[in-house]
């Protein structure tokens, strides 16, 4: 694909496809093609959930309402499995993880120069698809959850409760405050670190194999590979929605925990 009508190199052509549609410049940089598509990712989840709700019949349903119901029984026994209090939050937050990520994810399987080629031919020069391969936005995420587990520790267990599990776990004396603030803040920081690199690390490697499958291929040999690789990734992708959902579920029980 070119965007001046001249052939790109492989070099170029990789280059390309991960340039995003920006504005701004240093820090105050902002990726103008993962915030769009994942607001509109994020209404379309909204929409359908909330059509299929108020749709709903107690007989015999439609294949979308099986669809969603079989969602919706799957989170909600997900989050019964692990969380053992008492939150009207974590079932809602849980099934919006699991699908907003699921739709940001399943991107990615869009052939890889359909929109931006679309996107050229409205002079955007750039385009990229999948939100969920932009660190920017599963780092965002991950922080929106580490907030949450912040507010819920400090609320169920006061603010004495949480600095007493950051200064006496796990060794209880008080000898040991400076070595148990040290470990505690390393262990409470890697939560949001590791649990967005993961999502983005898993989703930009898929993202590049369906970029150099094209870059190193003509377009009528691309199949033999981004076939079975797509069939693959649908697993990843759905893998990656659910470990984000359970990760996000198992975090706020430990900080809903009052012992």
């Amino acid at each position: 694909m070119a965007s001046t009508g001249e052939t790109l190199t492989s070099q170029e052509y990789i280059a390309h496809h991960l340039h995003h549609l920006q504005v701004g410049s240093g820090f105050w940089t902002v990726n103008i093609d993962s915030m769009v598509f994942s607001v509109v990712l994020g209404t379309l989840f909204i929409w359908l959930f909330r059509r299929v709700a108020v749709k709903a019949t107690s007989g015999v349903p439609g294949k979308l309402q099986c669809f969603v119901e079989m969602v919706f029984g799957f989170v909600d026994d997900t989050v019964k499995g692990i969380f053992h209090g008492k939150n009207q939050l974590i079932a809602p937050l849980a099934l919006t993880v699991f699908v907003w990520i699921f739709l940001m994810n399943a991107m990615d399987l869009l052939p890889i120069d359909y929109l931006p080629r679309l996107a050229q031919l409205s002079n955007i020069p750039y385009l990229r698809v999948v939100p969920s391969a932009d660190v920017n936005i599963t780092l965002s995420m991950s922080f929106g959850v580490f907030f949450l587990i912040l507010f819920y520790s400090i609320k169920i267990k006061g603010v004495g409760g949480f600095v007493k599990e950051l200064t006496l776990t796990p060794f209880n004396h008080w000898a040991f405050v400076p070595i148990n603030l040290l470990l505690e803040t390393v262990t409470l920081i890697s939560k949001p670190i590791s649990l967005g690199l993961r999502l983005f690390g898993n989703m930009y490697a898929g993202e590049m194999i369906f970029i150099l499958i094209a870059a190193m291929l003509p377009w009528w040999s691309q199949w033999f590979l981004n076939v079975p690789w797509a069939i693959f990734h649908i697993l990843v992708i759905t893998l990656q929605a659910f470990i984000f959902m359970v990760l996000t579920i198992v975090y706020l029980s430990m900080a809903s925990e009052e012992h």
